[in-house]
């Protein structure tokens, strides 16, 4: 698949389902004000990642205008163990780069499984996209959308009551159906 298509792919799973499901209340803001950077890595293992993730947080601190990042890796984790291991390096990186507190990286598969759940309970498309991804995520910007949101603690129960009643079958077609988009025609 090419760049275009893994963006527009991703893209297209931001708007129908993070933004259009309400997953997110903070989403559409940013997206609307095209202050979301999409990157496809083509990192073939952990460490070329971890070098790419290192140049997306370093862009990040010099790109103001940049709110957030998604930084999307088709090429390495597919396998979710390996991913979700890998998460402890990214966050290791955090503290390497002594940036822990400035961003955050919150995580999404498209074979995301929370713990405690079944691997296809409906609850793990909360968190579930078309490729292995990090979004990296700005701290001061999320605390401050945070404190200006009325139930921010309801929001993860809202979602998982959300996919729960739309279910897995159907999350899975619209998850499916991001990957059908054309980047040429929009189809």
């Amino acid at each position: 698949m090419s760049e275009g298509s893994v963006v527009h792919a991703t893209r297209k799973w931001v708007e129908d389902v993070v933004v259009g499901y309400n997953l997110c209340p903070f989403a559409k803001r940013e997206l609307v004000r095209d202050r979301v950077r999409f990157v496809v890595s083509e990192a073939g293992n952990e460490d070329s990642l971890l070098q790419v993730l290192q140049t997306e947080l370093l862009r990040l601190d010099d790109e103001p205008e940049t709110e957030t990042t998604l930084l999307i890796h088709p090429h390495v984790m597919q396998d979710f163990a390996d991913y979700n291991e890998f998460l402890d390096a990214a966050d290791g990186l955090l503290t390497y780069l002594d940036m822990e507190g400035v961003y955050q990286i919150a995580s999404f598969h498209p074979d995301y499984q929370f713990a405690d759940t079944e691997p296809d309970a409906a609850e793990n498309y909360t968190n579930r996209s078309p490729f292995p991804m990090l979004h990296l995520l700005r701290e001061a910007s999320l605390e401050a959308a945070i404190d200006s949101h009325p139930d921010v603690d309801g929001i993860p129960r809202r979602n998982i009551e959300l996919m729960n009643k739309l279910g897995a079958e159907k999350m899975r077609t619209v998850l499916t159906d991001c990957l059908k988009v054309s980047p040429v025609t929009g189809e």
